[in-house]
């Protein structure tokens, strides 16, 4: 290293740090520089290292410096002061090892000499198992930096072959990381993997080629531990949400053995729960479908109609989990067929439907509306709405019997008594509304039903933008499906319902009033 410079007066210098670290705004080279020239890095260094009895110097020079070396004229300082950084990762100072790892990120971000590589770097100064150490012993911040800066080595070539080694034995190999570790380490091992499987679909082949998904279903069957199996549960469902997740999750255990959790009774209700949500978060997927087996999604929905099942009988309350569940494999036309499938006797969307329409409560009704909106098709294109086979008329079968065991007699019935409640499960209705109009037998029952009419055309009916927007779209989809149907378009006794439709959707959906009164307007005298 160069000769090192030293401070007389280090109160100075964290004063002159202070003022460059709170500095609003980016600092940019030309500021970097400047501070430089005045406080060169050994003497900024040192005086981290010292840190002497001066209060707040350590804080304020870190600051300092991860500020500078987000500049890329203090970034290429970084390849100089490697041996910083190395001591860094093993400082018992947590801000300290914080900093370390942000400057690996600022050399792999802003590093732009052509003749030296920074993943060369990490490997010469031996700085991967050092951040795999901050990963794994570090405090939160530590160790969300340490993944920071994996995540980024990932991005280079040579730094894929750091972090998965050809050769599994390697120390440094993620798999055997994890199983040398605590039960706080492999959970931090978990979430690098997530961090990691999100970069591309090719890192994440990398990582099911590496059998490292094999992690996460050791420590989902691992139920000595409640809080590491939830954490892992957690981690999943990260995984299940990234676009590519579906291929790669598809060709493992991992969707059996949440069946599993989901059909065993004595596991823990918060387990089965999440476990629940990310079968519905995965086969929600547009993609799933071609790398899984219909009998796969079959089975998730039987494990989830058995448990609604058991909750009417036991003392077993996940009815809106599994509601909600039903509802993400619902929105996919090819789930919602499944779940109308009279292979399922009875099919498992009644216990949606039975349960839209039961006040007993109030959060497994607002579910289940919710569900069976996008079983309907709400969310889905509009050349998805409907559904093939004899799906289409398993759900008119039980929105009929239904309705026909209940005070209300017809689904336009129970429809008014949805829209008649509070503003959260009549925001539900609409979408059930919406989505089920595309079907004549249903337009024909909204039609019957002049309460509905009325209050799906008043824009005072809802107060909140995103129930005036719901309450919009549905007037429009009523309108639009009238206006397709040449059997009502034609009735002269609903002339004046297509007239009041069109009024409403022409109004827009913000409280816009039908007419506009010229108003008096009074003007100041001029006095001058």
């Amino acid at each position: 290293m160069e000769e090192e410079y030293s401070v007389d007066d280090p109160t100075h210098l964290r004063q002159e740090a202070s003022d460059f670290a709170l500095y609003p705004g980016a600092q940019n080279d030309a500021s970097a520089k400047d501070f430089l020239d005045r406080f060169p890095l050994p003497v900024i260094i040192n005086a981290l290292q010292t840190k002497g009895d001066v209060p707040g110097l350590e804080n304020t020079l870190v600051a300092c410096l991860e500020r500078i070396f987000n500049t890329k004229y203090g970034a290429s300082f970084i390849p100089q002061y490697m041996l910083f950084v190395q001591v860094g990762l093993k400082a018992d100072s947590q801000i300290v090892r914080s900093l370390a790892c942000k400057t690996v990120t600022c050399l792999l971000e802003h590093f732009d000499d052509n003749t030296i590589s920074p993943a060369r770097l990490i490997v010469d100064h031996d700085v991967y198992p050092l951040l795999l150490d901050c990963l794994l012993n570090g405090n939160e911040q530590v160790a969300a930096a340490s993944m920071d800066a994996i995540k980024k080595l990932a991005g280079f070539p040579e730094g894929m072959d750091i972090i998965f080694p050809a050769n599994n034995n390697e120390a440094t190999h993620l798999g055997n990381v994890a199983a040398r570790c605590s039960s706080l380490g492999r959970v931090r091992v978990l979430a690098l993997i997530v961090k990691l499987f999100s970069i591309s679909n090719s890192v994440a082949s990398t990582i099911y080629n590496s059998n490292l998904l094999n992690l996460f279903e050791a420590e989902i069957n691992n139920t000595s531990d409640t809080l590491v199996t939830l954490s892992a549960l957690e981690l999943l469902y990260e995984l299940a949400e990234i676009q590519h997740g579906t291929e790669f999750l598809s060709r493992t255990t991992l969707l059996h053995l949440l069946c599993s959790i989901i059909s065993s009774t004595s596991t823990e209700s918060i387990l089965r729960s999440r476990a629940m949500m990310i079968s519905g978060r995965l086969l929600s997927k547009e993609n799933i479908y071609t790398f899984t087996d219909e009998s796969s999604v079959k089975i998730v929905i039987s494990a989830l109609d058995k448990i609604l099942e058991l909750s009417e009988s036991q003392d077993i309350d996940e009815s809106e989990s599994v509601l909600e569940a039903l509802g993400q494999i619902g929105s996919l036309i090819e789930g919602a067929v499944l779940l109308l499938s009279s292979s399922s006797s009875p099919p498992a969307a009644r216990h949606v439907i039975d349960a839209a329409f039961d006040r007993q409560g109030h959060g497994k009704q607002l579910s289940a509306l919710h569900a069976l909106g996008n079983i309907a098709g709400e969310s889905r294109p509009e050349n998805k709405i409907l559904l093939h086979g004899d799906a289409e008329e398993s759900l008119r079968r039980l929105m009929y019997i239904t309705a026909s065991k209940s005070s209300k007699l017809t689904p336009s019935g129970l429809l008014v008594s949805v829209l008649q409640q509070d503003s959260e499960i009549r925001l539900a209705g609409y979408r059930v509304i919406t989505g089920m109009v595309a079907r004549l037998w249903f337009l024909m029952e909204i039609c019957s039903k002049q309460e509905i009419i009325n209050i799906v055309t008043d824009a005072s009916t809802e107060t909140t933008k995103i129930g005036m927007e719901a309450r919009y779209k549905c007037c429009q989809s009523i309108h639009k499906a009238f206006v397709s149907s040449s059997k009502l378009l034609n009735d002269p006794a609903l002339a004046g319902l297509a007239a009041k439709l069109q009024e409403a959707v022409r109004r827009g959906p913000y409280l816009a009033r039908k007419h506009v009164e010229a108003q008096p307007v009074v003007v100041t005298a001029d006095r001058f």
